[in-house]
């Protein structure tokens, strides 16, 4: 009968561990960050760099599919978007609001790999817009890559990778056009968000 006295509290200890690791996990994922952080600044500066970079690219889509198709006014195509089903990535943990750290460097990776389905499912867009579209897909995954890398290193990286949901089936040519000036415009306002967080991020 002392038998189980003796293993209970040694149970209860292992319980209390886990619920206090837990409950830890929980506060470091809902605490809200203030302006320091503990990421180093030599990433961050290089994630600065790699926004702008991406923007730039995205900015020349933007102006080919204006000057070459008419497509300059993509506030005029989101019911289309809708209709093709283009998903957005969410940001709300990179939004001054909720500014949390391994929230918000994950769902910016997250969105970034989003981003390269929505390039790699407008391929063929067309031959005078390839290497373009090529670079912009290129600059994303350096982007994606480098984030991982750090949240590996701080142990932020979640235990399962993102997967890729389902992209949008563009049949036709004014199709992918169309999805292209979209998937730039959105990716536009998702790097404003993402660059946003990490200047904050930068700051002593």
């Amino acid at each position: 009968p002392a038998k189980p006295a003796a293993q209970s509290p040694m149970k209860l200890t292992a319980l209390q561990l886990l619920l206090w690791h837990s409950a830890l996990w929980m506060v470091q994922e809902a605490t809200p960050l203030g302006p320091t952080s503990s990421l180093p600044q030599s990433f961050l500066l290089k994630c600065l760099e790699q926004v702008r970079k991406v923007q730039a690219d995205g900015t020349v889509l933007q102006e080919r599919l204006c000057a070459a198709h008419k497509l300059c006014h993509p506030e005029e195509l989101v019911l289309l978007g809708h209709a093709l089903g283009i998903p957005q990535a969410p940001l709300s943990s990179c939004s001054s609001q909720a500014l949390q750290l391994t929230g918000c460097l994950r769902q910016l990776h997250s969105g970034l790999f989003l981003y390269q389905g929505l390039l790699q499912a407008l391929a063929g867009i067309s031959p005078d817009l390839a290497p373009t579209l090529d670079m912009l897909q290129l600059d994303i995954t350096d982007f994606a890559i480098n984030i991982w890398q750090q949240m590996e290193d701080v142990g932020m990286a979640p235990a399962v990778p993102p997967t890729q949901g389902t992209m949008p089936t563009f049949t036709s040519a004014f199709q992918r056009r169309a999805g292209g000036t979209l998937v730039a415009s959105n990716l536009q306002s998702f790097l404003e968000v993402a660059y946003r967080a990490l200047r904050h991020f930068t700051k002593p």
